[in-house]
């Protein structure tokens, strides 16, 4: 979880008047399938502000499903991607023990001591890989992060399999490396 967010969880009781735990319990009762009315809910019911209601909301759907799940959604309509995902999980996976793969609504983070690497399915031909690499310039294929923004400081964009070569584990690595 990013520290923005955290942030927002930790102060909720103080900004709100209830823990995350008693809103998301709120929303169960109230069984809203659709996200804007449960925002809404949150804003008219309650006097949520927009920031606090739409936290809460988007972490009641994904609260409500499996890391698997997660995955197998991100990857609807983009099943041609899947084999490269799990590719990139399983290098990441053999740097160390200590990886965390956390799986969100769009994208998944992989965490060592903080976030060092997102892998997202930007469109049905393509994966953004999101990296950490404070200090390194952009050069070859190693962009500016683009669609991440303050997420991580860099994008290597992957269209299939043989992207996922000696280059882009490098760069994985150099990140996970530098994530302690």
């Amino acid at each position: 979880m990013d520290k923005a967010l955290q942030t927002m969880i930790n102060n909720m009781p103080d900004k709100t008047g209830k823990k995350l735990e008693e809103w998301l319990q709120i929303l169960h009762k109230e069984s809203i399938e659709k996200h804007s009315v449960a925002v809404k809910f949150l804003k008219t019911e309650h006097g949520l502000t927009h920031g606090f209601a739409n936290t809460i909301v988007t972490l009641s759907k994904e609260l409500n499903e499996s890391p698997e799940d997660l995955v197998v959604n991100q990857y609807k309509g983009k099943e041609l991607l899947k084999p490269m995902y799990d590719l990139l999980i399983s290098t990441v996976e053999s740097f160390g023990s200590d990886v965390i793969v956390t799986p969100k609504k769009g994208s998944v983070s992989l965490i060592r001591k903080r976030q060092f690497a997102l892998i997202k399915p930007a469109t049905k031909s393509r994966i953004d890989l999101g990296l950490k690499l404070k200090d390194i310039d952009v050069q070859g294929r190693l962009e500016n992060s683009g669609p991440f923004g303050t997420m991580c400081t860099h994008r290597i964009q992957l269209n299939n399999l043989t992207d996922v070569d000696a280059e882009v584990i490098e760069w994985l690595l150099m990140a996970y490396k530098k994530s302690v």
